[in-house]
């Protein structure tokens, strides 16, 4: 292999035009760090990524150290998940989780649970019933949030350890972002807080701790799963700094009504 090359197993995050036929890439790398590389001529009908490195997909890429971007040399698409961007419920949640690692990974950084965790995600978000395309995001951006040191406490008071109640339908939790989850009712007080109901966050703490193959096949009504969204989109916001775009779009764009 030539000096200055390497591969890397990806996962496309986000394409950004540069120039009238280049795009620059956003991958996650399989160590979990950032990868962004110029794919040149990528966005011509005829060239070689166009097809091989489409939003979401996996490849296995040939890349050229470059001075602040990487050049893409050659690429090997491993999985395309065409029916993720052939369905716009399920681009609608691949795209949140997408944004939320554009900002939580870092050139360098590594993290290897965020890549077996998104191609799962995606996986799953491929081959899902549109009614679970919800659930599964909110399920990957909590466990995204976790493995990168944001795990909210849901079941246990953030204060003093005391176990919370999640199961009293009907009632409701307090909760605070900043403190970091769950806080008791002696401790809530002397802390900013706000109350969410406590389903939501019962099923923000299963979204949490269960696998894609469970959370595929409960039955969670879809208003649930977008309060849990909700939720997360709070959660980022304050621990990450970022709205996320995807998220609101999710919120408003009407394609689960």
């Amino acid at each position: 292999m030539a000096a200055g090359t390497y591969r890397a197993r990806v996962i496309v995050l986000r394409k950004t035009r540069l120039g009238e036929s280049d795009l620059i890439l956003t991958m996650l790398s399989e160590d979990g760090s950032q990868i962004r590389a110029v794919a040149k001529g990528a966005r011509k009908p005829s060239s070689q990524f166009a097809s091989r490195l489409e939003l979401y997909a996996v490849a296995e890429v040939l890349l050229a150290s470059g001075r602040s971007l990487d050049i893409v040399k050659e690429a090997r698409l491993v999985r395309g998940f065409k029916r993720i961007r052939s369905s716009m419920e399920r681009a609608a949640g691949a795209s949140g989780m997408a944004e939320l690692l554009d900002r939580v990974t870092q050139l360098g950084l590594e993290n290897e649970k965020l890549f077996a965790l998104t191609e799962s995600a995606f996986e799953h978000l491929d081959g899902a019933e549109i009614k679970a395309v919800p659930a599964l995001t909110a399920a990957h951006i909590l466990k995204a949030m976790a493995f990168s040191g944001f795990r909210p406490s849901l079941a246990t008071c953030v204060c003093c350890g005391k176990d919370v109640d999640l199961a009293q339908a009907g009632s409701t939790i307090f909760v605070s972002y900043a403190e970091g989850g769950s806080i008791c009712a002696a401790c809530a007080p002397s802390n900013e807080t706000i109350r969410l109901q406590s389903e939501v966050c019962a099923w923000a703490n299963v979204f949490l701790v269960s696998t894609f193959d469970r959370i595929e096949a409960f039955d969670v009504d879809l208003s649930t799963s977008f309060s849990v969204l909700q939720f997360c989109q709070s959660w980022v916001r304050e621990h990450v700094g970022a709205n996320l775009k995807s998220l609101q779009f999710f919120f408003t764009s009407g394609l689960f009504e």
